[in-house]
């Protein structure tokens, strides 16, 4: 399934490696490689700025999708656009929560941009971050698309790195699960900021 392109979508699982640098001065702290190390994509995060967007950019730093958070909504709801863009006509999907109130286990809900009732959702998002358990499945259902596992190794510590590899399902487009991926991590670090 195409959401992004199907460039990003492979017949078979795809294992991406995802490394978060904890402290950086650079302006990206993501690198997504795949199974073999060659890096993939790469997020380029405001650096000392107001703006609350992150572009997820391929190993040419090309930029394919823009995720932007919308700080006035009560149920962290982010939009993902296509591109550098933030125009509507460019809207990939939008990401909420499912509730306000929520402890620990981020369920979030996922509407691709041609639902725009919003009433039920096209992916949704289950787990424990903190645990790196995440699991994306399609709709409502059980049917897993992506799941997220730790790889947490004593040097990772060390040197201030957070590892963890997500598996993409066959058929499933894994720069929309690597852009789901950067904006749970940015859910994270607001909820252990509160």
């Amino acid at each position: 399934m195409a959401i992004v392109s199907p460039h990003f979508c492979a017949p078979y699982p795809i294992e991406l490696g995802i490394v978060r640098k904890v402290m950086t001065i650079t302006d990206g702290n993501f690198a997504v490689t795949d199974a073999n190390g060659n890096l993939l994509f790469k997020v380029k995060e405001p650096l000392f700025s107001l703006s609350d967007k992150r572009i997820l950019l391929d190993a040419s730093d090309n930029p394919i999708l823009t995720l932007r958070e919308n700080k006035v909504s009560l149920h962290d709801r982010w939009q993902v656009f296509r591109g550098k863009s933030t125009d509507q006509s460019d809207l990939v999907y939008t990401l909420k929560r499912s509730s306000m109130i929520q402890i620990m286990k981020p369920k979030l809900d996922i509407f691709l941009a041609q639902n725009k009732e919003m009433k039920i959702c096209d992916f949704h998002v289950k787990g424990s971050w903190i645990d790196r358990s995440c699991v994306v499945y399609a709709g409502k259902s059980d049917a897993i698309v992506a799941q997220m596992h730790k790889k947490h190794t004593a040097q990772s510590i060390l040197i201030g790195k957070s590892n963890f590899s997500v598996t993409v399902y066959p058929n499933v487009d894994f720069a929309f699960i690597v852009s789901l991926i950067v904006i749970l991590d940015d859910i994270n670090r607001e909820d252990s900021e509160d």
